[in-house]
């Protein structure tokens, strides 16, 4: 099956689904087999994740999200402190690391829900052309 299953409407937030990293169907089974991969199918209710692709859409969203409020909170703290280059070294290396790899997997579950909710697809001419 290429497709998402549609059958029913959703009855899970998609938010909800997302943070947990469950179904965006029943909201029990696991979306997840590893870090980042998605499972072949929802264990409780047995929704094929075959075409729940998000792609970089997370990685986008991280990189706006996560670089906006490192970059403020680097320049608030330079212009409050000024504090060596070692302390900045020592603080926004690892909250350069920590803060993206931390959100990568709610905003990737929750962009899967959000695919299923508005039952997104693959973009199609009117005419039947890709």
């Amino acid at each position: 099956m290429n497709e998402i299953d549609r059958q029913g409407p959703p009855t899970v937030s998609p938010l909800y689904a997302g943070l947990m990293g469950r179904c965006p169907r029943c909201g029990e089974g696991k979306l997840f087999k590893g870090f980042l991969g998605l499972a072949d199918h929802c264990d409780a209710c047995g929704l094929d994740y075959d075409a729940a692709n998000s792609g970089d859409g997370p990685a986008v969203f991280i990189i706006l999200v996560a670089g906006f409020a490192l970059t403020g909170a680097a320049l608030l703290v330079e212009i409050a402190y000024k504090p060596p280059l070692w302390v900045h070294a020592a603080l926004w290396l690892p909250l350069g690391l920590a803060l993206p790899l931390l959100l990568l997997r709610p905003f990737k579950a929750t962009l899967v829900a959000l695919q299923y909710r508005y039952r997104a697809a693959e973009g199609r001419r009117a005419d039947g052309d890709v």
